[in-house]
C-alpha cells in the first residue's frame, strides 16, 4: 500500500465517494485528486469541488463530456442499432469507456500510480471501468474499495463519516431516494428497493423524465429528424450538436410517455438484476435510425449489420469498448452508415414512436419496380420462376430421393 503515493479517484460527491477520499487518504496514506464528470446526469456537478475541497483535495478536475460522450460513444453505438437482450439500450454502459478514458488521461497528466472508483463487487461497473484502464495503460494499479473494505451498509458509512468529520448531504434526515440510480444524457436508471422483487411493479413516483402513457398528450406530436452518415444532426430542420439532439429528443419522448423500461438483465458478473430505465431520447433515434437504414442500405448490408448487432451489444455491455474487436465492429458499421442519409418523420404519441415518413436522396427505394401498377417492363415476373426453382433444387433432389420433412 505504501508504494502508492498518488491516485485518481472517480469522484461524484456523494456518501460513498466522499467516504472513499478519506479512506485512501487514510489506508494508503497516498494523495488523492478528484474527478467528476458531466455527462448529462442533470445534476449540478460544481458543488463536488467545494466538497472535494473540504477533504483536503488539492487537485480537482470537474469536466464537461456532454458532447464527447454523445458524438463518440452513444451515436457510433445507434448506428449499429444496438440492444442488450433485447430491449436495453446501454445507458449506464456505454457511459463508463468515456470516465474509464477520462481517469487514465487524469492519471497520465498527474502523474498518478493508480486509479479508483466506487462501483461494488457485485456489480458491472467494476467490470468496465477496469477493463477500460488496463487497456489504455497496462501498468495502472486499480482501487476498489468495496472488494477491500469492511463498510458494508449504509448505516456504517454514515458512522464513517461522523468519525471523520465528513460532511456529505445525506448525513442530515432528510428522505432519501430508496433506489440506486444512474443518469447520463442518455439515460437514467433504478436498481434496488421494492424493484428487487420482480414481481412488484415500480412505483409511478418513481419515474422523473417521462410521464405515464396514461397521462401523456391525447394530441401527437410530429418530429422531422434529420441523419448524416447514421447520425440525426437536425431536428424540424434546426441543426443542432450532438448532444443537444439528445437533450431535446429527450425532452419531446419524456413529454410523450416515451421510453420506460423495466427488464430483468444478466449481468456480467452472473446474477440477474431487475433494473427499470428511461431512455426516451434513445428510443427515438432507435426507431428512427432503422427507418432510414430501411431505404438507404443494402439488403445484405442491413441484415449482416443485424446479426452481428448482439456481439456488438455483448461487448459494450460487459465493458470491452477499448478491445480490438469491438474497433474492428465499429469500422465495419461506420462503413455502412456513408449512405445512411435523408429524414424521418415519427409520431410521438402516448408511449408510441411510431414512423411515418421517410425519404433520402440516397434512397434504394425504386418506385417503378415496387409498384402495383404497370411498371412499363421495370420488372419482368416471368423472372421469378426460374427463381423460385434454382432455390428449391436442393429440396427438390431431397424430395425425389424420399427424404421427408413430415
Amino acid at each position: 500500500m505504501s508504494s502508492i503515493n498518488k491516485v485518481v479517484l472517480a469522484y461524484s460527491g456523494g456518501l460513498d465517494t466522499s467516504v472513499i477520499v478519506k479512506w485512501l487518504q487514510e489506508t494508503y496514506n497516498c494523495e488523492v485528486v478528484t474527478f467528476t464528470a458531466d455527462i448529462g446526469q442533470g445534476e449540478e456537478v460544481e458543488p463536488a469541488r467545494a466538497k472535494a475541497k473540504a477533504l483536503g483535495v488539492k487537485e480537482i478536475y470537474i469536466d464537461d463530456l456532454r458532447e464527447e460522450f454523445v458524438r463518440d460513444f452513444v451515436f457510433p453505438m445507434f448506428r449499429a442499432n444496438t440492444i442488450y437482450e433485447g430491449e436495453y439500450l446501454l445507458g449506464t454502459s456505454i457511459a463508463r469507456p468515456l470516465i474509464a478514458k477520462r481517469l487514465i488521461e487524469i492519471a497520465n497528466e498527474t502523474g498518478a500510480d493508480a486509479i479508483s472508483h466506487g462501483a461494488t463487487g457485485k456489480g458491472n461497473d467494476q467490470v468496465r471501468f477496469e477493463l477500460g484502464a488496463y487497456a489504455l495503460k497496462p501498468g495502472i494499479q486499480v482501487i476498489a474499495p468495496w472488494r477491500e473494505w469492511d463498510l458494508t451498509s449504509r448505516e456504517t458509512l454514515m458512522a464513517y463519516c461522523e468519525q471523520h468529520n465528513i460532511p456529505v448531504d445525506f448525513s442530515s434526515k432528510k428522505k432519501k431516494s430508496p433506489y440506486s440510480m444512474d443518469a447520463n444524457l442518455l439515460h437514467i436508471s433504478y436498481e434496488g428497493g421494492v424493484l428487487e422483487d420482480p414481481w412488484t411493479e415500480a412505483e409511478e413516483d418513481m419515474w422523473r423524465w417521462s410521464v405515464s402513457p396514461e397521462t401523456a398528450p391525447d394530441q401527437p406530436t410530429y418530429v422531422d429528424l434529420t441523419f448524416e452518415k447514421g447520425d440525426i444532426v437536425a431536428i424540424d430542420g434546426e441543426s443542432l450538436s450532438p448532444a443537444s439532439v439528445l437533450e431535446k429528443l429527450n425532452k419531446l419522448g419524456g413529454a410523450n410517455g416515451i421510453g420506460r423500461l423495466d427488464i430483468v438483465e444478466n449481468r456480467y458478473v452472473g446474477m440477474k438484476s431487475r433494473g427499470c430505465y428511461e431512455t426516451p431520447g434513445g428510443t427515438i433515434i432507435m426507431k428512427a435510425h432503422r427507418a432510414i437504414e430501411s431505404i438507404t442500405l443494402d439488403r445484405e448490408v442491413a441484415h449482416l449489420k443485424d446479426s452481428l448487432m448482439p456481439k456488438y451489444a455483448e461487448l459494450i455491455y460487459n465493458g470491452y469498448w477499448w478491445s480490438p474487436e469491438r474497433k474492428m465492429l465499429q469500422t465495419a458499421i461506420d462503413e455502412s452508415q456513408e449512405p445512411v442519409n435523408g429524414e424521418v418523420r415519427v409520431k410521438l404519441y402516448k408511449g408510441g414512436v411510431h414512423v411515418v415518413g421517410r425519404r433520402s436522396a440516397d434512397s434504394l427505394f425504386d418506385e417503378k419496380v415496387a409498384t402495383f401498377e404497370d411498371d412499363a417492363g421495370a420488372y419482368d415476373q416471368k423472372d421469378a420462376e426460374g427463381f423460385i426453382k434454382l432455390n428449391a433444387l436442393r429440396m427438390r433432389i431431397a424430395a425425389g430421393k424420399g427424404r421427408t420433412l413430415i
